[in-house]
This record gives C-alpha cells, sequence and structure tokens, in this order.
C-alpha cells in the first residue's frame, strides 16, 4: 500500500482565488489539492488533503497522522505566526512536516516573519506559490523511501 501524506491548509486558504489575488494568485484550494493529489499519484503517495478555519481541527489532524500518515504538508496561514499548539502536535507526533507558505512572508509585514512550526519542520517553502506544495511533496517522498528516514535531505 502506498504511504499516506497530509496536506493540511489553515484559516482562510478557502478563500483562495478570491482573497488578495496579488499576493496568493488566482488558483483554488481545489486547484492545490487536485495539484497535490496529482503529485501524490505521480510520487506514489497518496495524498489527504483537509482545511479548517479553526485551530483545534489542525491539531486534530496533526495527531491523527501519527498513527495515520508517514508525512506531512502543513499551510498553517496565520497560525503560523501565533499557535504554540500546532508547533506542539508537530513535535509530539514525530512525523515529518513541511512547512509551505504561498507567498513569501518574509517580504510581507514584519509579523509574519516570525513561524513557531519552522523549528519544528522537517523544511519551509515560501514564496514559489502552489509549486511549493508540490516540491514539498516530493521532499517527503524521498525522506519516506529512503532506507533511514531520519537523515536530512540532500540534494
Amino acid at each position: 500500500m502506498d504511504p499516506v501524506v497530509f496536506v493540511l491548509n489553515g484559516p482562510n486558504l478557502n478563500l483562495l482565488g478570491l482573497r488578495e489575488p496579488a499576493v496568493y494568485g488566482s488558483s483554488t484550494l481545489a486547484d492545490v489539492e487536485a495539484l497535490a493529489r496529482a503529485t501524490g499519484d505521480r510520487l506514489g503517495l497518496v495524498v489527504e488533503c483537509r482545511q479548517s478555519n479553526h485551530e483545534g481541527d489542525l491539531v486534530d489532524w496533526i495527531q491523527e497522522a501519527r498513527t495515520r500518515a508517514r508525512g506531512i504538508v502543513l499551510n498553517a496561514g496565520a497560525l503560523t505566526h501565533t499557535s504554540v499548539a500546532i508547533h506542539d502536535a508537530i513535535r509530539g507526533v514525530g512525523v515529518p512536516t513541511i512547512e509551505v507558505h504561498i507567498s513569501n512572508v518574509h517580504a510581507r509585514e514584519s509579523f509574519r516573519h516570525h513561524s513557531y512550526i519552522s523549528p519544528v519542520a522537517a523544511g519551509v517553502i515560501v514564496g514559489l506559490g502552489l509549486d511549493g506544495y508540490d516540491l514539498a511533496l516530493q521532499a517527503l517522498a524521498r525522506r519516506i523511501k529512503r532506507p533511514d528516514p531520519s537523515e536530512p535531505i540532500t540534494a
């Protein structure tokens, strides 16, 4: 059976394509999910996509990944900059997590420059649009299929 990877999207990502198209582009959440599933199919991964505007849902799904998934791609949206609970969940489950942001958060407001997720993430991808999801899934696939998945990913 192919390994399962969760693609989790946080607050306001359900508004992709409508909200600030100059920042996030015109693609929708359905486009993100279709891209993630197609990438997963190509890489031999089963991709489960979920979105919530509620922090507790994301924490529950991260905890669920402990027994159901081999990796997580997480765009926590604004919760990236505020949620110790998400940080603790990622740290607690030990499932490799790639933090993804569609926009370049470092070129935006200063409050977006700090991430509570980055210190516990296996990697961080920012500012590459929807390509970030594709790249995160590629990195997780390589990590999952290595003999020792705890080793860092190298080029």
